[in-house]
């Protein structure tokens, strides 16, 4: 009976087939209909929070049901769920700040580099909680999530994701651990700390909390930078989760090169001058390194001396005006913004973008510079270089070298072929960082999230 065996078979393969596809049909409409619910303290203010937005735009634009549950709501957005407690929210953040700065002998140094959750929302009986198939972490700090809060999260049993935008979630309290290798073993007498803790000491008592809570339960973590992921993976609270690293999506329909000369009329900068940039939420946050860039414009104009005459420097930020004397060239203050169309004019109508940090993650300005076509100098630290491709789009100079920095600028200004770095800027930022590459491996870390739930039932 040949004729009937070839059938047979070839009915066998079709069903394999079929049934192949029927699965993959099934895992595609699921996906199309998953819902994610992103929770970060705010909803625009800060790196994270314009992060989180930029995840969620894309994740609905390739057909995952996200929104945000946020502390403070900022916007009439229907995507964005405000928890808006009132004094409540209040509370949560001065009782948090309140027992740092007792810790701190009542001294604001460090205040605001420590997170000890110790107050906070349980936001597990809200229906967007109820609801989600997938709840995603994001900057959760400064009394949005207390750690009971985010133990109950876990004990609900519903997958978790947890993007990492600093090492806090690896570490006891501190958000960048700058040099500090403990959390490789156990955070303990932790030097921000006056008498390293002391016989309470908070650190211990907070990783001791976190590696309970870790240990119960699976976790998926992201980092937004490879240097990041490489931190995580030697922490011992939460090596053993599952940890990549997938970067903060950009759009680039709104971040993208325009008219230089256009842009400097409608912010008022000067027409005939080569525009040096920085940016910082609060231009005193010493992390972004000011004082390094003061330092490096002081060994430009020894240079070059009349530097003065065609070359300033805009400085976006919190307490901008503050440094405007303390530069050896004219400043523009620009002072904090907020309007996305307005901080698209700043990068396009400069010439270089400067972010001499001392620790960073994977910053956004520099991403949203690039993707304007301004070419980037920084440190080689933190994911500074993932970013920065140097000599090609930019310039990364040695740690802490202001000489180096100074000859970056340099550079970029006067010896590169700027048309170039513009371009390869650009086309960083179009490969990597684009909102339809970055969704599309969020929703692959969702994909295993859920299996890995699955079938540990």
């Amino acid at each position: 009976m040949p004729f009937l065996d070839v059938n047979q078979s070839l009915c066998a393969i079709t069903m394999h087939i079929l049934g192949n596809l029927f699965c993959d049909l099934s895992e595609f409409f699921y996906f199309c209909s998953m819902r994610v619910l992103i929770v970060n303290t705010s909803e625009r203010t800060g790196g994270a929070a314009v992060a989180a937005n930029r995840l969620m735009e894309a994740l609905n634009n390739n057909g995952v049901k996200a929104k945000m549950l946020v502390r403070d709501k900022e916007t009439e957005s229907l995507t964005v769920v405000g928890l808006n407690k009132g004094w409540l929210s209040q509370w949560h953040f001065l009782r948090e700040r309140l027992s740092i700065f007792s810790r701190l002998h009542f001294s604001k140094k460090h205040l605001f580099e420590i997170d000890i959750a110790n107050s906070g929302f349980d936001i597990t009986g809200l229906r967007e909680f109820r609801e989600a198939d997938i709840i995603h972490l994001s900057w959760i700090n400064q009394g949005m999530l207390s750690l009971a809060g985010i133990r109950k999260i876990l004990d609900s049993g519903k997958p978790v994701v947890w993007t990492m935008h600093d090492a806090w979630p690896a570490t006891a309290i501190c958000h960048y651990p700058r040099g500090c290798k403990a959390f490789m073993t156990t955070c303990r007498y932790c030097s921000m700390l006056p008498g390293h803790g002391g016989k309470t000491d908070l650190a211990y008592r907070v990783w001791s909390r976190k590696k309970q809570m870790f240990g119960r339960h699976h976790i998926s973590f992201v980092a937004c930078s490879r240097w990041l992921e490489q931190q995580a993976k030697q922490s011992a609270l939460i090596s053993q989760h599952s940890i990549t690293n997938i970067p903060n999506p950009i759009d680039t329909r709104v971040f993208r090169p325009a008219d230089k000369q256009e842009a400097r009329q409608r912010l008022g900068l000067p027409l005939d001058k080569k525009l040096i940039l920085f940016v910082s939420q609060r231009v005193t946050d010493r992390r972004k390194g000011m004082d390094f860039l003061i330092d490096s414009i002081d060994e430009l104009v020894k240079a070059q001396p009349d530097a003065s005459e065609h070359i300033g420097v805009a400085i976006l930020g919190g307490h901008a005006e503050d440094f405007k004397d303390q530069l050896s060239l004219p400043a523009y203050p620009l002072g904090y913004v907020s309007d996305e169309k307005k901080i698209v004019d700043v990068y396009n109508a400069v010439d270089v973008f400067v972010l001499p940090s001392l620790e960073d993650n994977l910053p956004n300005t520099i991403m949203e510079a690039m993707a304007c076509g301004i070419p980037c100098v920084g440190f080689k630290t933190g994911g500074i270089p993932e970013e920065i491709d140097h000599r090609k789009n930019g310039y990364v100079a040695e740690y802490r070298n202001v000489l180096d920095l100074a000859q970056g600028i340099r550079w970029v200004l006067e010896e590169a072929d700027y048309a170039s770095l513009s371009a390869q800027a650009v086309k960083k930022v179009t490969t990597y960082y684009s909102q339809n590459s970055v969704s599309l491996r969020y929703i692959e870390v969702y994909n295993h999230a859920m299996a890995y739930k699955h079938y540990s039932i």
